[in-house]
């Protein structure tokens, strides 16, 4: 029999064991327990079916009714789950997380791909899952530059001699035994790309101080809290007119931040300098040299803003750089693989996820060393107290994520068979703070099971996760985007921010000293508990997409992001 179809104002769905109404874009709980086998009473038509869904969805979030932990809040009534209850007991009373976390960033330190601690870092994970009875393997997925850093020695001798607080970037080319000592010179603020190239010979012997003279060391919030609201103004007015004059001075010369330092090279000079100020106390990013003969450094804010101000005053400060570095010539880039294999669906794959590479101004704890821990962590307990798991949970610890995803997406394009069969991806990469939102990512059915994995978790672990649905898409920005792009669901695990982007993302303060230890144990907890649940569904999660939202800066409807393919030959060209 044809039924008529329902007004477009009002319509009602069936989600969740709750029944809801849709009514001129309102949204109303109609009915907590309607009972599912009246769920094919409710009329709605496939032609609409997906638009309708959606946009009940969208509305559900905004409205903060969908998110299932949040409505739900308080102490867990249902009937306790022994897995879960033996995986809070395995983290409480035996982590692993603080030796985990010594042995790692202490005694291996950063993992820069193509370096010696990268390949040290792989053995060490594959001892430790061999130790557990997990199984695992380095997996090749190409080459890179090979690289290790020495020691790095930067001393102000005039006009007074102060030990400075710099190292050299990453890739830096070596001095060998070499000392150079020499005077400094700013980049000026000349007419056009003529004037600039008249300049050039003036560079030769000498450091060039590539980077603007920041107006204040202090961060934002620290004026914000003791500043006066005209003091703040006026400072970041300041800022913004350096920044701008700094930033037209490079685009008159006709380079940018990447082709300058070459040009400089080509044209004498005795080393690059720089600063890149991570708007906090005593903080500087640390990233890759563009130089390939002379040596490239970054100088800390603070002292950088001494040596600026010593030049341009007309002292000629003298400084002396010793950096030492050794070329490997090309070795194998890899990931770092393992799983517990499933019982009953060993050819569907629940999957744990997070980076292993870092960059190398500190020890890369928090990027991604934390999501990295997290994962081995979930990994020994889910052996230990849920050996034999429906589906075979793998992890995935990736290299080179840092110059691309490209470990991930090597996977990707390498194992087409797992990655189609993939019941869920779990990820975490972006510092020590406990997970509190947890994202649809675009797949229009995600609220069905993440809902239900999720409330098996912890009360004091659920309720502090705002959950987003549908959501969207990862375009990028960690690992679980290169799952996303061919349709396997892959879905991020945001955590509580601890200045992660200020202070220690990709920072010379990424070290041991800055995890939490508490908050890492409840995600390890919170992990192991979805992979159990994942593990355990019944049915295969659905990766039905959901109706992309319009753009409203190009009034275009949004598109699925696309694969990109993995870099597998990196820094050598």
């Amino acid at each position: 029999m044809d039924y008529p179809a329902p007004p477009l104002p009002e319509a009602f769905l069936f989600f969740g064991g709750v029944l809801f109404r849709l009514r001129h874009g309102q949204i109303y709980e109609t009915a907590r327990h309607f009972p599912a086998e009246r769920a094919g009473e409710l009329i709605i038509f496939e032609s609409m079916r997906k638009l309708l869904l959606t946009s009940v969805l969208l509305a559900l979030a905004s409205a903060g009714v969908y998110a299932q932990g949040r409505r739900e809040a308080g102490p867990d009534q249902a009937p306790k789950d022994p897995v879960v209850e033996a995986i809070q007991k395995e983290e409480h009373d035996n982590s692993q997380l603080q030796l985990l976390a010594h042995e790692l960033f202490d005694s291996i330190g950063p993992r820069l791909v193509g370096t010696p601690q990268m390949e040290q870092a792989r053995d060490w994970a594959l001892a430790k899952y061999a130790g557990w009875g997990i199984h695992a393997e380095a997996q090749n997925w190409g080459v890179w530059r090979g690289w290790e850093r020495g020691v790095s020695h930067i001393d102000m001798v005039s006009p007074r001699v102060r030990t400075l607080e710099a190292t050299q970037l990453a890739w830096c080319p070596g001095m060998a035994n070499k000392t150079i000592t020499s005077s400094l010179i700013l980049l000026p603020d000349l007419p056009d790309s003529a004037s600039y190239a008249a300049w050039m010979p003036s560079v030769k012997g000498k450091f060039v101080m590539v980077s603007m003279l920041q107006p204040t060391g202090r961060p934002d919030d620290n004026w914000e809290q003791f500043g006066t609201p005209a003091s703040f103004q006026k400072m970041k007015d300041e800022r913004k007119e350096i920044t701008d004059n700094w930033n037209d001075r490079i685009k008159k010369a006709g380079y940018t931040t990447r082709t300058l330092p070459v040009a400089l090279e080509k044209a004498g000079a005795a080393g690059i300098v720089s600063s890149y100020w991570s708007a906090g106390f005593g903080v500087d990013k640390i990233f890759g040299a563009y130089t390939k003969k002379i040596p490239s450094i970054d100088v800390m804010q603070e002292d950088y803003g001494m040596l600026y101000r010593l030049v341009g005053s007309g002292a000629d400060p003298k400084i002396s750089v010793h950096a030492e570095s050794r070329e490997r010539g090309p070795v194998p880039t890899f990931n770092v693989v393992g799983g517990i294999r499933g019982t009953e669906k060993p050819d569907e794959y629940v999957m744990l996820s997070a980076h292993f590479d870092s960059w190398d101004g500190g020890s890369g704890a928090t990027d991604n060393g934390t999501g990295t821990l997290m994962m081995m962590e979930a990994m020994r307990i889910l052996q230990k107290v849920y050996p034999h798991p429906k589906r075979t949970i793998l992890v995935g610890h990736w290299g080179s994520e840092e110059e691309g995803l490209n470990g991930s997406r090597a996977f990707v394009e390498d194992h087409p068979d797992t990655v189609s069969k993939l019941q869920a991806l779990f990820n975490q990469d972006n510092g020590t703070g406990r997970v509190v939102s947890m994202s649809g990512q675009g797949y229009l059915n995600a609220y069905d099971y993440l809902s239900r994995w999720l409330s098996k978790a912890p009360a004091g672990i659920r309720d502090t996760i705002k959950t987003t649905f549908p959501g969207t898409p990862g375009g990028g920005g960690s690992d679980f985007a290169s799952f996303d792009a061919v349709g396997a669901p892959g879905f991020s695990l945001g955590a509580l921010n601890w200045s992660y982007f200020n202070y220690t993302w990709h920072t010379n303060r990424d070290t041991y000293d800055k995890i939490v230890f508490d908050d890492l144990r409840n995600n390890v907890v919170l992990v192991a508990v979805l992979a159990y649940m994942a593990s355990e569904d019944p049915n295969r999660a659905s990766t039905e997409k959901a109706v992309m939202p319009i753009n409203p800066r190009t009034g275009e409807q949004t598109k699925w992001p696309v694969q990109v393919k993995a870099i597998r030959r990196g820094g050598l060209d």
